[in-house]
């Protein structure tokens, strides 16, 4: 119920071309058969010549939908009752839900340990039976969203909308989407805990980073990770539109309903991410 409420509130405002195409394409006009429908007449082609004309449309390929949730480690760890990887639960079900009313197939991917089906699907049990096994964190799971997106990559047929839910923590992930946006249509939902924004408000204490087992001193004003040293000179956001991709950065004591909701829908009118 949560799930289709969610659904419900991100599909107002947006439109059907954030996943599919218009429906028909114009392709040609023949000759007037019997049994051809009338509404299908080509009228300014029939008035040029002596015959009736018909028109001809050929159907839109709808858009597969890849859903890559990170599961990893750093996903669990919180500062709040809200985890990232209960947010990126709860939007990898809704979208997917909006994606299948859009009659989009839709695959949900395990971007830790836990691997879930490739194959995009329309029907709904197929979702749920992939979200399922993604729905509990776990503190002692590592990254694996390069490796699934790659994977992806190879695997999908033709081109795709390719949505990421994580928080990046993968240090290879940006060249990984970078070769991604080159033929697909990426979407990039960063999630942040507060105390990743330096606003733990605590004294010292001691910390360990969730995946790589480092330990680290840090206080409440400082965020709970150092930048990476890549990414130091420049904001993650600007080097994934560079890329092409779209950016998101969602935060977990914040609404977040509204600001997706406006995200894809600007999206829907501006004709995706890619320009």
């Amino acid at each position: 119920m949560v799930v289709r409420r969610l659904a419900d509130d991100l599909a107002f405002g947006t439109d059907t071309s954030m996943f599919t195409g218009s429906g028909l394409e114009y392709a040609q006009s023949r000759p007037y058969e019997p049994g051809d429908p009338i509404k299908q007449i080509d009228w300014r082609m029939t008035a040029r010549s002596t015959r009736t004309y018909v028109k001809e449309y050929e159907a839109l390929k709808r858009t597969e939908v890849h859903l890559l949730l990170d599961t990893s480690a750093s996903m669990s760890v919180s500062s709040t009752s809200l985890t990232k990887h209960d947010l990126a639960v709860w939007i990898a079900s809704a979208v997917g839900v909006l994606a299948q009313r859009r009659l989009s197939p839709c695959a949900v991917i395990g971007a830790g340990e836990r691997a879930t089906r490739f194959e995009p699907s329309l029907l709904r049990s197929d979702l749920w039976q992939a979200i399922e096994p993604l729905r509990i964190g776990s503190a002692k799971e590592t990254t694996h969203l390069t490796e699934r997106l790659n994977e992806l990559v190879a695997r999908a047929r033709r081109s795709s909308l390719i949505v990421i839910l994580s928080d990046l923590h993968d240090p290879d992930a940006i060249p990984a989407i970078r070769r991604a946006v080159q033929k697909h249509d990426v979407i990039v939902i960063g999630l942040r805990d507060p105390a990743e924004r330096g606003d733990l408000r605590a004294g010292f204490f001691r910390g360990l980073e969730a995946e790589s087992g480092r330990g680290f001193l840090g206080h409440g004003r400082l965020r709970w990770r150092a930048a990476d040293p890549e990414l130091a000179e420049e904001d993650i956001g600007r080097l994934l539109a560079r890329a092409g991709a779209s950016w998101l950065q969602l935060d977990t004591d914040r609404p977040f309903v509204p600001e997706l909701r406006h995200f894809l829908a600007q999206r829907a009118r501006t004709g995706g991410g890619r320009t």
